[in-house]
């Protein structure tokens, strides 16, 4: 018989956490989604900061979940074993905070929930992993192109509950991460 291997520990134990966290949710009817998993303008008291990384923790139902862990459970592993789980842990963390202040900052009346944000830094991580030389990938192009082009689109045109705002944020950081990362490795 084959053991179990925690083969990505910063994407596992995310996925963990987040599940945990909806779960909480679910348990407290959206209480803790407020309280602790969710980023609005507030007074800065150590809750404050809590939210401000927490955030990219909370979903606010199975299917955003859902959406968000599949996501990050394809691109994550591949990311955490090229960059390390380390460098990773940092840029989940890095994006957090950027997308919590700039929505505390942009919509201080809206709340901000959801591991988006870091799925979409992972996916523009992912179309930089082939650059070598500081060249930059053809892959980035075309996923920034379509990626961007997308949410902006929705952005401007789509009324709904998605913040596309934060999935262009989350894509520039895995952009700009992943350039510091390449930087310091070549």
């Amino acid at each position: 018989m084959k053991k179990l291997h925690y083969n990505s520990p910063v994407i596992l134990t995310f996925f963990l956490v987040s599940l945990t966290a909806l779960l909480l949710g679910l348990a407290t009817g959206g209480w803790t989604n407020t309280h602790l998993f969710s980023v609005y303008r507030s007074p800065m008291t150590p809750l404050f900061f809590v939210r401000l990384f927490g955030h990219v923790l909370g979903h606010a139902g199975w299917d955003h979940f859902m959406g968000n862990m599949l996501l990050l459970l394809v691109v994550g592993p591949p990311m955490e074993e090229k960059y390390g789980s380390k460098t990773l842990l940092v840029g989940i963390l890095l994006t957090a905070v950027i997308s919590g202040a700039l929505q505390c900052l942009f919509f201080p009346g809206t709340l901000l929930l959801g591991a988006s944000g870091i799925v979409f830094m992972l996916i523009m991580l992912s179309s930089l992993a082939g650059m070598k030389n500081g060249s930059v990938p053809i892959t980035l192009i075309l996923v920034a192109l379509l990626y961007m082009g997308k949410e902006v689109y929705a952005a401007l045109f789509v009324q709904s509950n998605v913040a596309n705002f934060m999935h262009l944020v989350g894509g520039a950081c895995g952009t700009a991460f992943g350039f510091l990362v390449a930087r310091k490795k070549l």
